[in-house]
């Protein structure tokens, strides 16, 4: 069995593509109550100038969207990050582990803290150090494997450095994760620049896609999304053609097709987006029913995350308690 971590950070409201490249490869996984763990990680939520009503909001609908998307707490483990303090009693051993130099070279470091001085704002030191939160994320429970986009590859290859190094200084105490990443749809870009992330930071732009916007509103976006100069029609080539590849992504992922294949198909982009539209409506129909049925019963949710929590402790504190005595701490 393959012990596997992953999360998402309530920093905005969930996305189609955080529903195609996450959550629906999550409930398609091995579901098991002891070897998969998904979180809510919201103590990431706070490197940044944010609302803490707005995060609480958020890390209620994110967890909620978990249930909603399929993820079944009897088969795999759910819980918010802030509730098990092994992620930040590691973090500080990680921390002494860490250099200076390897957090600055991190390349959301490098973006979020140029954003945040541009904007006048100060740059927290939450966000230089918070990859080191992840690798406490990820080492504390003797992952194997992480589920993740191809923009958080860099992270999981610093936890694996870290596990190796504290290995090698203090003696074999963590498992050296890797990344695992989906085959279809591992990036949902923007309709309206697809040469970007679909980003549920970005705000309420109508390129993006989100999990509970209504069917109209989701027709609308599709409708509306950008294709490509010129007469070629609709040919399957995301350099050339980065708009319309992205839309056959989509309806690939949807309906389990091959963009390449599905592209032949179409004569013109007013079908393609037609079908886009119908297909996107219906894979998130039953989510946003699920979740609206979900969310009349916050008590049910709560009681979810409270013992996956409790589970998530009792995984993690024996390994995080072997990790403070081999860097030499005493034991209380």
């Amino acid at each position: 069995m393959t012990r596997i971590f992953s999360g998402i950070k309530p920093t905005g409201h969930l996305t189609l593509g955080n529903y195609l490249g996450a959550l629906r490869q999550w409930v398609a996984a091995d579901q098991r109550p002891d070897e998969a763990l998904f979180c809510v990680v919201d103590l990431h939520a706070l490197t940044v100038e944010h609302d803490p009503a707005r995060v609480r909001r958020l890390s209620r609908q994110v967890a909620t969207l978990f249930l909603a998307s399929g993820l079944d707490p009897e088969k795999c483990t759910l819980f918010m990050q802030s509730h098990v303090d092994e992620h930040t009693r590691l973090s500080y051993l990680l921390e002494c582990t860490a250099t200076d130099g390897e957090m600055r070279r991190m390349i959301q470091y490098k973006e979020k803290s140029a954003r945040a001085q541009a904007s006048g704002e100060g740059v927290r030191l939450s966000l230089l150090t918070y990859p080191v939160l992840m690798a406490a994320d990820i080492l504390a429970y003797g992952t194997e494997e992480v589920p993740v986009g191809e923009d958080q590859r860099q992270h999981v290859e610093l936890a694996r450095d870290l596990a190796v190094r504290f290995n090698q200084r203090y003696g074999q105490t963590f498992t050296v994760p890797k990344a695992t990443l989906p085959d279809v749809a591992a990036r949902v870009m923007d309709l309206q620049e697809p040469t970007s992330k679909m980003g549920k930071s970005g705000g309420a732009g109508p390129g993006v896609v989100f999990m509970l916007d209504e069917p109209g509103v989701i027709r609308k976006k599709v409708m509306r999304a950008v294709t490509d100069s010129g007469d070629g029609g609709v040919v399957y080539d995301r350099e050339a053609r980065p708009g319309v590849a992205n839309l056959l992504d989509v309806l690939a992922a949807c309906t389990g097709g091959d963009p390449a294949a599905l592209a032949e198909e179409y004569s013109g982009y007013g079908a393609l987006k037609g079908d886009v539209a119908d297909a996107v409506v219906e894979l998130l129909r039953p989510v946003q029913e699920r979740h609206a049925e979900l969310a009349a019963d916050p008590a049910a949710v709560e009681k979810v995350l409270r013992e996956g929590a409790g589970r998530a402790r009792d995984l993690a504190r024996p390994i995080v308690d072997r990790a403070y005595r081999a860097i030499g701490l005493l034991e209380p």
